[in-house]
Formats: structure tokens, C-alpha cells, sequence
């Protein structure tokens, strides 16, 4: 993502270049260098009007092809502009958004595996995970992730991590700042929040606690963060992956929980 820096140098450019295609003269002359018509022989007049026309036709036919290439490349930077988000700017400081008390922030330690200290700047999708750990509890987990830190940095090793943790009892502890980065969603970690969930069986599927309160989270980050229960996604809506197993295999059981968090937006 450019800079506020880059974008008004990108944008006084635009500007700039649009000036100078709206002034473009078909003619390829100035006002001074005009054919001008003699002003008492008619047929005169009348043949220097001819050669006026076809001067102007010819200058037209001439600068065509660069003022079809400067339009094009206008509309090439408009649409630039649209799916680079500078007509859609993030105006959201992820910073300033306060957790709610019953969301329990533990925050695990800055480190290369779980916890990089790299700035997340927007969040366009919340994603959903199952631990794939049967009956093991948040802090458990939470632990798990802290404990990613103490691989050695000089060799390859094991990565992972997650924002939230929703537990066995409906418990929520937050692991990272959600102006922070983890490695949880792969090719989605620089514009998600992701969100581990515990479940008692290899179902996968999660206990009314736990599900009332995965609600009850993800209902009010998309109301902080602007998001929709449209904008929630599973860790198999990233890369195929089987996660969250239950709601990957039993689709209905997902569509009504985005159903569930619609409402409880209300």
C-alpha cells in the first residue's frame, strides 16, 4: 500500500496529465500559427479556406493517435486508482479500537514464528480456524503459540499464531493486537484477522459456549471494523484447506452461523 506521501504525488501527476489532454489542440496549431483568410479576393479567400479545412483535417488526423494513447492512458490510471484502493481509502486506525472486558488480552511475545511485530494495515475478512486439537483449552493454545518464540531464529522452524483464541467454555484471549500481523491464513495475513476455535471431539464442531461466544466476537469486530457477516471466511475459503472442519463438511452449519452473527450485529 503506497503512502498519503505517494498517493498526493500520484494524484498531482494524474491531475497534471489530465490538464494536458484536456488542452490538446485537434488541429495540432496554435491561434498564432493559424492559416488566415485574405480579405478582398473571394476566390482567394475561398481557396485559402479549402487549405485552412484540410490543414485542420490532416493536423486532426495526425494528432489522433496521440490523443487516443494520452485518453488511454488516463483511463489506464483511473482504473489503476480504483483497484489500488485510492478511491476506497482505509480510513480505519486499527490502534485506536478498545477490546471489550470480556475479551481477555494475554499478548504472546514478539518473535519470527508467531508474532513478527509487522503492522497490519486494513482488515477486509475475518477468518475462522479450528485448533485441530481435541479438547485442548484457549490458554493451551495460547501457550502453544508463545512457545513458538523459542526456536532458533537461524534455522527453519515452525510457524503459526492467531489474534484470538475462543475456548472450550466460551472463553476469548487475545494473543496479538489486531494492528499486528500473524501467520495463520497464508496468502490472507497481511488483510485478515484470524480466529482459533477449540472443540471437544474430531467433529470439529464447537460447543454452545464456545459458539456463542465465536457470535458474539465476530459481531462486534465487524461492527468496529465495518465488516459484514459476509465478509467472515473459513481457513478453506483461503487455500482448500479442511478448516474448520465441521463447517468445511457441513456447509449449512456455516451459512447459519453467518447467520447467527448477522443478527446478532442487530
Amino acid at each position: 500500500m503506497r503512502s498519503r506521501k505517494d498517493k498526493k504525488r500520484s494524484d498531482d501527476i494524474f491531475e497534471k496529465d489530465y490538464e494536458k489532454i484536456r488542452q490538446i489542440n485537434p488541429s495540432g496549431r496554435g491561434k498564432e500559427d493559424q492559416v488566415l483568410p485574405y480579405p478582398k479576393d473571394r476566390s482567394r479567400r475561398s481557396s485559402a479556406k479549402t487549405r485552412q479545412k484540410r490543414t485542420v483535417f490532416l493536423m486532426a488526423k495526425a494528432a489522433a493517435p496521440l490523443l487516443a494513447l494520452a485518453i488511454g492512458a488516463t483511463a489506464g490510471i483511473g482504473i489503476g486508482y480504483y483497484l489500488w484502493g485510492y478511491e476506497r481509502p482505509y480510513t480505519i486506525n486499527l490502534r485506536d479500537i478498545q477490546m471489550p472486558s470480556w475479551v481477555e488480552q494475554n499478548f504472546i511475545r514478539k518473535n519470527l514464528f508467531s508474532r513478527p511485530d509487522v503492522t497490519l494495515k486494513q482488515v477486509n475478512n475475518l477468518v475462522i480456524h479450528y485448533v485441530a486439537n481435541t479438547e485442548s483449552s484457549a490458554e493451551a493454545n495460547r501457550r502453544y503459540f508463545d512457545n513458538l518464540a523459542d526456536q532458533d531464529p537461524q534455522q527453519p522452524g515452525t510457524v503459526g499464531g492467531s489474534h484470538f483464541i475462543v475456548g472450550l467454555e466460551g472463553e476469548i484471549i487475545q494473543c496479538i493486537p489486531i494492528s499486528e500481523i500473524t501467520y495463520a491464513s497464508n496468502s490472507r495475513n497481511f488483510d485478515t484477522l484470524a480466529i482459533e476455535v477449540c472443540h471437544p471431539d474430531d467433529s470439529g464442531k464447537f460447543s454452545q459456549p464456545t459458539y456463542d461466544s465465536l457470535v458474539r466476537l465476530t459481531a462486534w469486530l465487524c461492527k468496529e471494523l465495518d465488516l459484514t457477516s459476509k465478509d467472515l471466511i473459513r481457513h478453506y475459503d483461503v487455500n482448500g484447506k479442511n478448516c474448520p472442519k465441521y463447517y468445511v463438511e457441513n456447509e449449512d452449519a456455516w451459512k447459519q452461523f453467518k447467520k447467527d452473527v448477522k443478527k446478532a450485529m442487530k
